[in-house]
């Protein structure tokens, strides 16, 4: 949940910036909101929660320290990529497709009932929505990112 009020915070307080000093618009907005998001959640794989991370991927996958590792640097390039409008179209479509890799651990912990920083995850709805407004914010940049 934190993430979706980064996401949504970020949004409004970057959208009024611009708006009240006209230096960019919503997309730029929505597209450093989500950078932030992206790079808040990079930081749980190297923290404290990086051990409830590896619990959260599924036993099927090898090497699940490495995994968070790499989609640990995988957030935080997507989230650089996203600041560089020139490249942003290309980090959102990478990001949305990380996102949705991403998800079988979401369904594991859930299913599993994990804890995150001591404190139970989500069910299952409510992580599922909150994938489809990431999912949704990540298309939209990439759909309104100019190329």
């Amino acid at each position: 949940m934190v993430p979706f009020v980064v996401l949504i915070g970020l949004f409004v307080l970057l959208g009024a910036i611009g708006q009240l000093f006209e230096v960019y618009d919503w997309w730029d907005s929505l597209r450093m909101a989500l950078s932030g998001m992206f790079l808040l959640t990079a930081s749980a794989h190297w923290g404290k929660r990086r051990r409830d991370l590896i619990q959260m991927v599924p036993p099927v996958f090898p090497r699940p320290d490495l995994l968070v590792t790499g989609t640990g640097v995988l957030e935080i390039l997507g989230a650089a990529g996203l600041l560089i409008p020139s490249v942003a179209h290309y980090a959102a479509a990478a990001l949305f497709l990380l996102l949705i890799a991403l998800f079988p651990a979401n369904v594991h912990a859930a299913r599993q009932h994990l804890a995150i920083a001591g404190r139970p995850v989500q069910a299952l709805w409510p992580r599922t929505l909150l994938q489809i407004v990431f999912l949704s914010t990540a298309g939209t940049v990439f759909l309104d990112a100019p190329r």
